[in-house]
């Protein structure tokens, strides 16, 4: 029996997109071809495979049955035919699309652009929105290369790696009334804060560690971004709890000044996250090794 292997990866698009538009979309083809391929699988398998709801399409049971066996295929046919490719990232040109949260975005994100751009100017990196959900990123379905942040409870098709640790510290304005070289508990409960509301799970980890400590913040003002901190502080007696990292850059401010917390609130952790079928893929392992050695350089400077 002749079938066509180009179906295959149809047939996955469409089982994790669950919409014809979208994987269309991300195959990089019309909803037309995508369409009348699915037409021949169809009769391949004698099935409809897919069937037509309001919000999409919903997989047929024998859709939902051999799906993972088509994976598993298409998976062991990329690493087959990865590992006899050499990959030289001063001549490769490829769109990777990655998906960092506000505060990887401000802190690795930078140093990430300038190596790549110095040893591999061919490629090209697209930064989409963390998001509220792993979902939202499209790491889940692999059209996004990988998803770096704090990651909770990933889905089986993920693979996460640990990138670093980083703390916390306090910054107020340089010339504020009341803080000198240090902010004692008293001050800490007794100042008005700002605090910063990413999308995800980044959030939780600050309001944890307060809890912890049984430390009292009032907050004055949230934002929706570590950028927009700085200027609220440089024009108000407010106080900001932020990322080691990150304070390490707003030390060259001449507006604030850079404080330890007034008790310990411990470490959150940085991770990258990426779909299984990137971990053989040359130069997405290229890439995951030039992330894991910024953030070592990053986090041995810290120290």
């Amino acid at each position: 029996m002749k079938y066509d292997l180009n179906l295959l990866p149809v047939f996955l698009a469409l089982m994790e997109e669950r919409s014809v538009t979208r994987a269309a979309a991300r195959l990089g083809i019309t909803q037309p071809a995508l369409s009348n391929s699915l037409n021949r699988l169809r009769d391949t398998l004698r099935d409809p495979l897919f069937i037509r709801e309001r919000y999409g399409i919903k997989p047929t049971q024998l859709a939902e049955e051999i799906a993972p066996t088509i994976e598993a295929a298409l998976m062991q046919l990329d690493d087959l035919i990865l590992n006899q490719q050499e990959f030289q990232p001063a001549n490769a040109e490829r769109l990777f699309t990655l998906a960092p949260n506000s505060y990887v975005e401000l802190v690795l994100m930078p140093a990430l652009v300038a190596r790549t751009r110095a040893l591999a100017p061919g490629i090209k990196l697209r930064m989409v929105a963390f998001g509220n959900d792993l979902a939202e990123t499209g790491v889940n379905s692999g059209t996004t290369a990988m998803v770096l942040g704090r990651i909770v409870d990933p889905p089986d098709n993920l693979v996460v790696q640990h990138l670093m640790d980083d703390g916390l510290a306090c910054v107020v304005r340089k010339d504020h009334p009341d803080i000198r070289d240090r902010i004692s508990r008293e001050q800490y409960e007794r100042l008005k804060h700002v605090n910063i509301l990413p999308p995800g799970r980044l959030r939780a980890g600050l309001f944890q560690a307060l809890g912890q400590q049984n430390l009292k913040r009032e907050v004055a003002v949230s934002v929706t971004h570590f950028l927009a901190v700085p200027e609220m502080l440089a024009v108000t007696d407010y106080c900001a709890t932020l990322p080691s990292l990150i304070c390490r850059s707003l030390e060259r401010d001449p507006r604030l000044k850079v404080l330890p917390t007034p008790v310990d609130l411990g470490t959150f952790p940085v991770q990258m996250a990426w779909h299984v079928r990137y971990r053989h893929d040359p130069a997405h392992r290229w890439l995951r090794s030039m992330i894991v050695e910024l953030a070592k350089e990053m986090t041995s400077e810290e120290a």
